[in-house]
């Protein structure tokens, strides 16, 4: 394992702007952010202004993100398994699709809170679709080293946008009507969907079939669930989203009751949000520095827990863009922290899937959060919710004893070329399930070794998809040490053989020193059988 610095010193930020695909995907990402938010103000303006009901207000935001919770994982493994080019593509269209019905409704009069929260959800899963196969693209499109810096570049571009595009939504809302807002989102989305079409990255292809969805998804949530560093920093996150969430939720609530004002008003207040971020990305490198990582988030939740006791209590619109730029700030020094440590900790072959169970799981929380918050402020009072979740942002900020943020960067290397082994029958892709035995001569002086040995060996073997790891001593002859696992079919022993990493040659080396014979481990291969008879037998190869 590597250990590397999560926050790059600014100098570096601007290092992927030099990568042309990068460049120009980022830039269109931008400008669908743009319209993204206008879409996002005038949504949650106009469920403010048709619906009595503070839930329907609050799951505005959390119709948005639910989609990222029920979608993302199996996305996650279409985006290992397919294209990620395609899979961003038909995102796009899907977003841009909705986004003209929701114009196209508006127009036709047709203003529902159902309807609207449906289209939000539909829109929602293009962004299932786009986001972890976005993320994943970086580090097909950059080397390793610049994904830090990606990453960061990301969320200042965004929050850049945001410290316009919700003034921006609030003033064309304001002068013009829903319908012209949501159709310069509407408009907005068409960017990103042609610059796809006109460009593509390559991204090296694997010598083995696809896997299947299901299998993926298996082997993709095997591994994050056996990451130490991925399983905290999902944690992490989801309860950060559960409890930092009303900042933004209850905003309308708290503008058109508290503040006593309108759109342009609420469009100030989200674009001090954005303000906050950009200026907490732009001195995130200097933070990073003085401060150790789990005691700068722990931070930045105690800065949301501020913002939303100033909002809880506050009738001054001065005080509430301050008490936004500060929440602003909490919320990108947290949020993109985890995102870089879930990036580096995941190897290329399952970093759409890990992602994707990231965004699924963090996103679950947004939602929770979103009716849960909506709920005491409809059933109490907004006051009374967003103090409860100020009280929740200290704990998350007390989460780190407990819990700590790593920030270990998993290795992209494979181990080498690996050569399959010869065998005497005709074995096909989906043959198995395939049994892996090996065998070592142990000295007893050597036997507390070897026992390390194997412990990081079912570890990476696992972690690549081996099934039913075991270690067996025999009791006729005790040096005899025998290592089993399986994998379902040839096709995975392959597979898993391709995805191990460096160190897991490490590994091997070290128990060659530890084997007391002559000769190498003996490792045999065998496909397990039913006694019941079979279609089509394997065919014995003629002996060379």
């Amino acid at each position: 394992m590597e250990r590397e610095n999560l926050q790059p010193p600014f100098s570096t930020i601007l290092i992927p702007l030099r990568n042309g695909f990068f460049r120009t995907t980022w830039i269109a990402s931008q400008i669908a952010s743009l319209g993204w938010l206008v879409q996002t103000v005038t949504v949650s303006w106009l469920m403010a202004t048709i619906s009595d009901s503070d839930v329907m207000v609050a799951i505005v935001q959390g119709t948005s993100t639910l989609p990222a919770f029920v979608l993302s994982i199996p996305a996650g493994a279409i985006v290992d398994s397919f294209s990620r080019h395609r899979v961003m593509l038909a995102g796009r269209c899907l977003v841009a699709l909705t986004s003209f019905a929701l114009v196209i409704a508006v127009a036709c009069g047709f203003i529902n809170p159902w309807l609207i929260l449906g289209l939000t959800f539909v829109g929602g899963c293009g962004f299932a679709l786009i986001g972890p196969a976005w993320n994943a693209s970086i580090g097909d499109i950059l080397q390793r080293r610049d994904v830090p810096a990606a990453v960061m570049l990301m969320s200042i571009g965004y929050n850049i946008v945001r410290s316009a595009g919700p003034a921006l939504g609030g003033v064309v809302l304001a002068l013009s009507g829903p319908l012209a807002a949501f159709g310069l989102a509407a408009l907005s989305y068409l960017v990103p969907l042609m610059t796809l079409m006109r460009s593509k990255w390559h991204i090296p292809s694997s010598p083995l079939p696809r896997e299947r969805i299901v299998t993926a998804v298996y082997d993709g949530v095997r591994f994050t669930t056996m990451s130490s560093v991925i399983r905290v920093a999902i944690v992490r996150a989801t309860i950060f989203g559960f409890a930092s969430i009303p900042i933004l939720a209850l905003l309308p609530i708290v503008v058109r009751d508290q503040i006593a004002s309108g759109p342009i008003a609420y469009g100030i207040l989200l674009a001090s949000f954005g303000m906050g971020a950009f200026a907490a990305g732009m001195a995130n490198g200097f933070l990073r520095r003085i401060m150790p990582l789990d005691r700068l988030i722990a931070s930045a939740s105690a800065l949301c827990a501020a913002c939303c006791l100033l909002v809880a209590f506050t009738s001054s619109m001065a005080v509430a863009v301050a008490a936004l730029a500060i929440g602003g700030a909490g919320g990108l020094i947290t949020w993109t922290a985890i995102d870089v440590c879930v990036q580096l900790a995941s190897p290329r072959w399952v970093v759409g899937r890990t992602l994707s169970i990231y965004y699924a799981v963090s996103n679950g929380g947004v939602a929770a959060g979103s009716w849960v918050w909506g709920t005491v402020a409809q059933h109490y009072s907004v006051t009374w919710a967003l103090a409860g979740a100020a009280v929740s942002l200290l704990l998350v900020a007390a989460a780190g004893i407990v819990l700590p943020i790593s920030q270990q960067s998993e290795s992209d290397q494979p181990t080498g070329d690996f050569t399959p082994p010869e065998v005497a029958l005709e074995v096909k892709p989906r043959s198995g399930p395939i049994v892996v035995r090996t065998d070592y001569t142990i000295n007893d002086e050597d036997i507390d070794a070897f026992l390390g040995c194997m412990r990081e060996r079912r570890y990476n073997l696992s972690r690549a998809g081996a099934r039913g790891w075991t270690l067996q001593r025999n009791l006729q002859s005790p040096s005899l040490w025998t290592e089993t696992f399986r994998t379902p079919t040839w096709t995975d022993f392959l597979r898993l053989n391709h995805r191990l990493p460096v160190a897991d040659r490490a590994a091997g080396e070290r128990l060659l020193q530890l084997h007391d014979k002559e000769h190498p481990p003996y490792t045999t291969f065998s496909v397990e059988r039913t006694t019941e008879a079979t279609r089509r037998p394997f065919v014995s190869r003629p002996p060379k």
